[in-house]
């Protein structure tokens, strides 16, 4: 029977030192010198702030009694230079096209599709490449801080499954989807209506018999585009998920071309967001890709459907795809996280998507001529957590620090070897400054903030943990 480093046996521990998160959009909470008691279960039993008034031990036994056995992760003596943060949520990743991660030169998407996209994907039926890949794909989102990926896999059924496997023994947690196209391309396309349910089927078992409760993956349908999915096929999808609970993912208005291409197929239909709620899509465990060029009254029908959006900067930028409007999507009550959307994002980094979410709403504020429409550090920080949790639908269980959530998180060293984040004595916090929370040395610190997302790398993620369990550690 296949296990998982997230499912361990471990005793109870608790984590000595800084935590930072943002319990809420835009605020970047910073807690110096924190106990937070992990119970065997992998959940936060309590977190204590202030003086330590007596032993770690004392305090945790004064909080449960029975515990006997503590174990201690102590990480206080680094003050501001390590601290724990939340695990990065990845809302939209092709986990076949990682070999093609820095590879579209010139191309459009339509253009990219065909000559990069299809092609590798393609190749993942040989079970040996599908296992190279999906084995490093997982490994290389880990090591970037990544605790949770809601990937798209290939039509293939084995390579799907091996996916699954993947995400599960390195202790990932994953929605994991076959991707449903029907009525796509002769060279890539499930053999008609038929070939794509029993398919899908088959991966819907498969992760039910390795996760039987959905501790750690589930399968997402995922009819890939509204163009490459008979509409029998996306009522079938649909079904599935009403009957089973499953949740859906999708792309939706990513370039001007593909929309006006897809409304031709469909004339009953005033917008491509129509097309996918006319075919009971749109639901509240949906996640829409992209969303760059909706209408008004598309974003209103997402949220009135209470689905949610992926932005994908990184991919959009690279492919010209175009600028989503992301402060005005946030502002109408959007459930709202990041993708990388690999590969037609360059990076498997989670930390280089939350950065070039800032940027790229730059460039929108450029052309609107209003500040307003910035998006700041701590604000997709909060996207690349919290956010990424209510998305998937998950955000009383991991996404921050609180009692009662799970311990899903990463260690971050700022000043680890070769780090790329240079840190100077006169600009930096003290531990004091920080403990009795004086605003010049919390300022200090998120500035450092700051120059991790936009300096940092994988280099400065040094522990991942999942469900309580340290399932990386580069130490």
């Amino acid at each position: 029977m296949l296990q998982s480093k997230a499912l361990q046996t471990i005793g109870f521990t608790v984590y000595y030192g800084m935590l930072v998160h943002t319990p809420n959009f835009g605020d970047l909470e910073v807690i110096p010198n924190a106990r937070i008691g992990v119970d065997s279960r992998g959940i936060i039993i309590y977190i204590a702030t202030g003086p330590l008034m007596t032993t770690i031990e004392g305090e945790a036994q004064s909080y449960d009694p029975s515990v006997q056995s503590i174990s201690v992760v102590d990480i206080s003596t680094f003050g501001f230079k390590k601290f724990f943060i939340p695990g990065f949520i990845d809302t939209h990743i092709h986990a076949p096209q990682f070999p093609n991660c820095g590879v579209f030169g010139n191309s459009t998407l339509f253009s990219w599709l065909t000559k990069y996209t299809y092609p590798v994907e393609m190749a993942l039926e040989d079970p040996l490449k599908a296992t190279d890949v999906y084995d490093r794909v997982v490994q290389k989102t880990l090591s970037n801080g990544t605790t949770f990926c809601a990937y798209y896999a290939t039509i293939h059924t084995t390579a799907t499954n091996i996916l699954a496997d993947c995400a599960f023994k390195h202790g990932q947690r994953a929605y994991i989807g076959r991707s449903c196209m029907d009525c796509a391309k002769k060279e890539y396309t499930d053999h008609g209506l038929e070939d794509g349910m029993q398919s899908t089927r088959t991966v819907i078992e498969h992760v039910k018999k390795i996760d039987p409760d959905y501790s750690l993956i589930k399968p997402i349908l995922s009819p890939r585009n509204a163009n490459k999915c008979s509409p029998d096929f996306m009522l079938w999808l649909a079904e599935q998920s009403r009957e089973q609970n499953l949740p859906i993912q999708a792309h939706l208005s990513e370039t001007e071309d593909e929309v006006e291409q897809i409304l031709k197929m469909f004339p009953n239909c005033k917008t491509y967001t129509e097309i996918y709620d006319s075919h009971k899509l749109l639901t509240e465990n949906t996640i829409l890709g992209h969303c760059i060029f909706l209408e008004t009254e598309e974003l209103k029908l997402i949220n009135e459907r209470k689905s949610s959006i992926s932005h994908c900067p990184t991919s959009n930028s690279c492919l010209t795809s175009g600028e989503a409007r992301l402060r005005w999507i946030i502002d109408s009550g959007s459930k709202v996280g990041l993708g990388t959307d690999i590969s037609g994002g360059f990076s498997p980094s989670m930390l280089t998507t939350a950065r070039h979410a800032v940027l790229v709403s730059r460039h929108v504020a450029m052309k609107t001529k209003s500040d307003h429409d910035k998006i700041s550090v701590n604000e997709s920080l909060y996207l690349a957590t919290l956010g990424g949790a209510k998305v998937i639908g998950m955000d009383r269980e991991f996404g921050s620090f609180a009692v009662g959530k799970k311990w899903d998180c990463q260690l971050i060293d700022l000043d680890t070897e070769g780090s790329p984040v240079d840190l100077f004595d006169f600009l930096n916090p003290s531990n004091e400054g920080l403990l009795s929370g004086d605003p010049s040395h919390i300022s200090k610190f998120q500035d450092l903030i700051d120059k991790w997302v936009f300096n940092g790398d994988d280099r400065n993620v040094r522990k991942v943990y999942v469900n309580g369990r340290c399932v990386l550690d580069k130490d």
